[in-house]
């Protein structure tokens, strides 16, 4: 009975993966007269036929058997991709197989390593030709990677934040182009720089806690960022002065009301910071009261640099046009202004016209989507830029800027984002839309169409969208959402930890947890694997032929 049905397991499993490779694996034939003591390196034999089956073999994904030490790394890389032939790396087809781990050539931590590239093209005299044409020896190639090795081994192995980065970007543009059917919303109209974008403009991007990029759509068209720099200059505010400063200036309450609305709360102060009227009152502690030394234009320049360094220093923009439109169009903000100059809600000494003035410059900051999303992963990575590495904003200012993002940061739609989505995001009339996934990565989403309530409306459907298919909900559960994926894990990481749990627990005896399993297939989720029944089915049976062994029972051969 024993030889039919592990004959049975084998035949689905050759049908699956092939004679070939079943015959390769195998190393001997099953014996049905032979002892049972052979069963457990029988076992281990279907184990590794099931690893084979699951594993999808190509050039990167065989980087998963490179050394542990970087030293050696570098030789496994060199024979992983050197032309067989010649000898000789083809630099384009590692550059090509680096690009698909998620990291650019780009990259500012990759930057050593594109100059040595740049710098031996010049000395071969072919400027004119790209670095990709080159090929490298072993020490050649071992001498330019060297300056970037633990970043290019850990992508090469699948320890970077999402493992399986090609998988996911496919998803990520299924969703993008489900989104682009959306044609509902107007452009913001209320000045004439914002009125004039096309509703055709649509742009993702994403950068991950690790560096990984992906960008699809219209990401390299400037815009300005308007109410996406509330956050930002609420995290400078916390960086400079402490939560306990800011705090008795600004709430940390939703105002449930619009967000230019002329009305404080009950202490007389605006209800939080990314409304129009907190975001007024933090500008004007950062004129004031962060070196209150600093001209207008010194102050202008100590926040752009700010900014850029979020952005891993890349250049931001300014629109002077977009600066002027919104400070003739200002009628609401200024009434919010002279409102709570009403109530003194100002710090002392501000010069009312400077911090309105210094509130609309933030507003007219101009960007793109990668840029903005390097923004979004250096919140995610606890006000660490992933892609320079440097400290921007303590770890407890992003805390409270994630916190009010995630209850205030769509306007009168945040409780039902918050609701449906579950992260922290902040929206502006120019159609960005800001997301923190909290230590995995930062999302722009750009398309200047907004529903009634200012927000994007393809940006708010990407959300949704997105956090149907992945678990990136706060409170999502793995347990209870079989059909949600977690792209932090490896392909089978999360499916084969089931399978681990099944052997151990039928092996052990353990039949409370197999219970509740049942209970979970019965109740809940009314699915059940294949292979979940063989991993009990081979947990109990080697929990059977450990007493026959231990006992030493003769067994008949007709059993």
């Amino acid at each position: 009975m024993l030889s039919r049905n592990f004959r049975a397991v084998e035949s689905i499993i050759e049908k699956n993966i092939g004679r070939n490779t079943f015959s390769t694996l195998r190393r001997k034939e099953y014996d049905s007269s032979a002892s049972f003591k052979s069963l457990p390196e029988y076992i281990q034999r279907l184990r590794c036929i099931s690893e084979c089956r699951r594993r999808k073999f190509s050039f990167i994904h065989d980087t998963n058997h490179m050394g542990a030490e970087d030293s050696q790394s570098e030789e496994t890389l060199f024979e992983m991709f050197k032309n067989p032939e010649t000898g000789h790396l083809p630099i384009g087809r590692f550059l090509a197989a680096l690009k698909e781990t998620g990291l650019r050539k780009s990259d500012p931590r990759l930057k050593e390593m594109m100059e040595s590239l740049k710098k031996m093209q010049r000395d071969k005299n072919n400027d004119g030709a790209s670095i990709d044409t080159q090929r490298l020896d072993l020490e050649t190639f071992k001498s330019i990677v060297q300056p970037s090795i633990a970043l290019i081994s850990r992508a090469f192995k699948h320890q970077l934040i999402i493992p399986e980065f090609q998988e996911f970007t496919d998803h990520i543009e299924d969703i993008y182009w489900k989104c682009k059917d959306n044609t509902n919303g107007t452009v913001a109209s209320y000045i004439p720089q914002l009125k004039r974008m096309s509703p055709n403009y649509w742009g993702v991007s994403i950068c991950t806690c690790d560096g990984q990029r992906y960008s699809i759509g219209d990401t390299a068209i400037p815009f300005t960022i308007q109410s996406c720099s509330k956050p930002l200059t609420y995290g400078l505010a916390l960086d400079l002065l402490g939560d306990k400063v800011v705090h008795k200036f600004v709430g940390q309450e939703p105002s449930g009301r619009n967000f230019n609305e002329l009305i404080l709360d009950y202490n007389k102060k605006p209800h939080n910071p990314m409304i129009n009227a907190g975001a007024i009152l933090i500008c004007a502690l950062l004129k004031t009261t962060v070196a209150p030394e600093m001209t207008l234009a010194e102050k202008f320049d100590f926040t752009m640099n700010y900014f850029e360094r979020l952005a891993g220093r890349e250049d931001i923009g300014f629109n002077n046009a977009v600066f002027l439109s919104e400070r003739e169009a200002a009628d609401r903000n200024y009434a919010l202004g002279f409102y709570m100059r009403e109530h003194k809600c100002f710090p002392d000494n501000s010069n009312f016209k400077e911090c309105m003035d210094f509130y609309f410059q933030c507003c007219s900051l101009e960007s793109n989507c990668d840029l903005v999303s390097v923004i979004g992963a250096t919140l995610a990575n606890g006000g660490i830029c992933p892609l320079t590495e440097e400290k921007v904003l303590k770890p407890e200012s992003v805390r409270d800027v994630l916190s009010l993002m995630h209850s205030c940061g769509m306007y009168d739609y945040s409780g039902q984002f918050a609701f449906k989505v579950g992260l922290p995001a902040k929206s502006g009339v120019s159609g960005c839309l800001l997301v923190v996934i909290p230590n995995v990565m930062g999302i722009c989403l750009w398309s200047p169409p907004l529903d009634h309530l200012g927000n994007s409306c393809r940006g708010v459907q990407f959300c949704e969208e997105l956090v149907s298919r992945f678990n990136f909900h706060r409170f999502d559960n793995l347990k209870h959402a079989s059909n949600k994926s977690d792209p932090r894990k490896h392909r089978f990481e999360t499916a084969g930890l089931k399978i681990v749990d099944l052997l151990f627990s039928s092996a052990s005896g353990d039949l409370a947890s197999l219970r509740r399993y049942l209970i979970h297939f019965f109740l809940i989720s009314k699915q059940i694997n294949l292979r979940e029944i063989f991993a009990i089915y081979v947990g109990l049976l080697s929990r059977f032929l450990q007493l026959l062994i231990t006992c030493e029972a003769q067994v008949l051969p007709k059993y």
